[in-house]
């Protein structure tokens, strides 16, 4: 590209988008990247503070930023997402339907460190809406080097770095366990809690069942709800709450493991909610101990993993052991998850 001194600029065509800013009511581009400068335009450009101004002027081996945008999108862009018009050198990514916001963090990571590329992202694997905003994408530099983006692609090429993945999941079995509330002694709190937090993202609750505390008694109940959701049309989860902690009396842990599911974790980083199990039964079936904390508390570790167990996304262990750094609920007065830091799977 040319430098060329404002006065001289008259006729020449811009290199890229020129934003002007007034506080209060614009920011955005005044003139267009191909626009040609007249001399009626010189006032408004001293005003903007543009005294010399780029003109085009594209060597070998560099992409202009419009360009590398677009590449960059095109990397990003996975399925359910929608893509915005290159403006001011970035390019957006939008929901196109409701769903879980699934991010590839660590290629993110690794693009960003290359230098002069930006892939930026809405707080990942959380639930999104229709029309949210994603993602956006820029290069740093006016123009950036082929090879840079050949990485950046290098980089991706297992799939998209951000998708959409609609909740498929239509259906739970909640299992309480406890003999106090199976013999009626306590009122059962927690299967309210958790139907409603499953009706919030479309699943119904098809089979509910209070247990003793005996390993066979969760153990016939999770088998009882297999059965059910075998019955049922749209996939499905179990979920059994209580009995969680080291106490002689929890067995849930023992039933999960009895039952021949693959155990992804048992204790995860994260307060409220460290005595959380997930695994998976032959299927594909989540099937997740939930800890009583989830009774009492507004946001726990379930809250954090459901979204992606609605979506019928199949969670690792990893997924859970880096949610340390943020897995402190902060207890705020007024609740605001998932819009903080808090358990960011």
């Amino acid at each position: 590209m040319n430098t060329v001194p404002l006065e001289k600029a008259v006729g020449r065509a811009l290199c890229h988008d020129l934003t002007r800013i007034v506080p209060g009511e614009m920011k955005g581009a005044q003139f267009k990247k191909g626009y040609i400068i007249k001399e009626e335009d010189l006032p408004m450009l001293r005003s903007m503070g543009k005294l010399n101004i780029y003109t085009m002027e594209r060597k070998a081996g560099m992409v202009h930023e419009e360009e590398a945008a677009e590449a960059l999108a095109a990397l990003c862009r996975g399925p359910l997402t929608l893509q915005s018009e290159c403006k001011e050198g970035k390019i957006e990514l939008f929901a196109q339907e409701d769903g879980f916001f699934d991010v590839d963090v660590e290629a993110v990571n690794k693009i960003n460190a290359l230098g002069n590329l930006a892939v930026v992202t809405r707080r990942p694997f959380t639930a999104v809406k229709k029309g949210w905003k994603l993602a956006a994408v820029k290069a740093i530099p006016l123009f950036a080097p082929e090879k840079l983006l050949s990485r950046a692609a290098s980089i991706a090429k297992n799939g998209p770095l951000c998708s959409v993945l609609p909740f498929t999941v239509k259906n739970a079995c909640v299992i309480t366990t406890g003999s106090e509330t199976a013999s009626g002694l306590v009122k059962d709190e927690f299967t309210p809690v958790l139907t409603s937090k499953l009706e919030a993202f479309g699943i119904k609750t098809i089979f509910s069942v209070k247990t003793g505390d005996s390993t066979e008694s969760i153990l016939k109940a999770v088998n009882d709800g297999r059965a059910a959701l075998k019955e049922a049309a749209g996939g499905g989860l179990i979920l059994c709450s209580g009995g969680m902690s080291v106490d002689p009396d929890d067995k849930t842990p023992a039933a999960i493991k009895k039952t021949g599911a693959r155990v992804v974790i048992y204790g995860v980083p994260v307060f409220p909610g460290a005595m959380f199990m997930l695994s998976y039964l032959d299927g594909g079936v989540p099937l997740a101990g939930i800890p009583a904390c989830a009774m009492f508390c507004k946001t726990t570790v379930f809250d954090a993993a459901l979204p992606a167990l609605a979506a019928g996304k199949r969670l690792k262990r990893k997924d859970f052991t880096r949610m340390g750094a943020g897995g402190l609920c902060l207890n705020c007065p007024q609740c605001v998850f998932p819009a903080c830091s808090f358990a960011s799977l």
